[in-house]
């Protein structure tokens, strides 16, 4: 096993969470009944994303759903930007569509530049630049 296929987060609220990443450039594939939502996949380059109602993820998991927004949940994602001023835009616009910059932008403890923002259910996303960093031809950091 050797690579993540999908990445699944369990959410409050679908139809708002998929208007936020759909803000946010991802394209979304919706599943589901012409009245009700049940999985959302984003199309992106390398590992997916998906969106899925927190009560039936976690039921899937035999666990009970269960965090506070505002406190970490054990998860970061990452954005790998091709320079500063991408991590910039980004973290602005997050502001704009209801999400919440948790660390602005600065340069980081191993020589690169980042912050981190929560999605509408808390999600912890990091938003990062290195100057050393290469990239394949699908966009995913060579590392």
């Amino acid at each position: 096993m050797d690579r993540i296929n999908l990445i699944t987060l369990g959410v409050k609220d679908l139809t708002e969470s998929v208007e936020f990443y759909r803000n946010l450039g991802f394209e979304p594939s919706i599943m589901g009944h012409e009245d009700e939502i049940e999985i959302v996949f984003f199309r992106m380059n390398g590992s997916k994303l998906a969106l899925y109602p927190m009560e039936k993820l976690a039921a899937e998991t035999g666990h009970e759903a269960g965090f506070a927004k505002g406190e970490f949940n054990g998860i970061t994602l990452a954005f790998n930007a091709k320079s500063e001023k991408e991590v910039d835009r980004i973290l602005k616009d997050v502001t704009m569509y209801g999400g919440e910059v948790v660390r602005k932008a600065a340069p980081t403890e191993w020589g690169g530049y980042g912050g981190y923002f929560t999605d509408l259910d808390g999600y912890y996303w990091e938003v990062a630049y290195g100057a050393d960093w290469e990239f394949d031809e699908n966009d995913m950091l060579i590392i």
